[in-house]
């Protein structure tokens, strides 16, 4: 069973009609024990990094999510925002985040259109079950003023071009996000999830 994170905020519902389409079993989650029982998880999000934390803390669900995520090793899915909260800090509102995966979240150069909004070329860096059967340069949606830079390399998984060069995929252990939205980029985004109810949380 899949728990998609109901934070009375974000895209939840949305990412549950996306994989219901798929078929694949999933409830919205919002009580710690619904977290505990669920087998992977997804965290996805819309706005800001300090007011996703906030309604994730006010929710009840940060202590269960964490003691599921880290110490029992579930996989796990971030979306857009779901994805930026994983690292230490963001310069949104000079956010401190979760810090399950080192590195920070920047904001856009005001050289360009901000925030990113449309269709954007990924670029694969290496293989994963994430993605596997997704073209090299297949396009998703985005929505987003703020992108993460990983202290570690080896943490991204795709990159796309908007100014500069950022990581729009990563993968780390058990843990997996995206900064475009699944849920809303088509076919391959479907895909995505669908690679990821069936993904063991191992890279391989």
């Amino acid at each position: 069973m899949i728990g998609v994170i109901d934070y009375r905020a974000g895209n939840a519902p949305s990412v549950i009609y996306a994989l219901e389409r798929l078929g694949l079993p999933c409830r919205l989650v919002a009580t710690p024990e619904e977290v505990r029982t669920s087998e992977r998880l997804v965290l996805p999000g819309v706005g800001a990094a300090r007011a996703t934390l906030e309604s994730v803390e006010d929710s009840g669900l940060g202590h269960a999510l964490s003691g599921r995520v880290v110490d029992d090793g579930v996989p796990f899915l971030g979306i857009c925002i779901g994805l930026q909260v994983l690292f230490e800090h963001s310069e949104e509102d000079d956010t401190d985040c979760l810090g399950w995966l080192r590195g920070r979240v920047h904001r856009f150069p005001d050289t360009g259109r901000v925030p990113q909004i449309g269709w954007n070329e990924v670029v694969l860096r290496r293989d994963h079950p994430l993605t596997t059967g997704l073209p090299d340069g297949g396009h998703f949606y985005f929505v987003n003023s703020y992108y993460a830079s990983p202290a570690d390399p080896a943490d991204v998984l795709g990159t796309t071009q908007y100014g500069v060069d950022f990581c729009s995929v990563v993968a780390h252990g058990n843990i997996a996000a995206t900064q475009f939205h699944a849920e809303k980029s088509g076919p391959l985004g479907l895909r995505i999830l669908a690679n990821f109810a069936s993904w063991d949380g191992t890279s391989c």
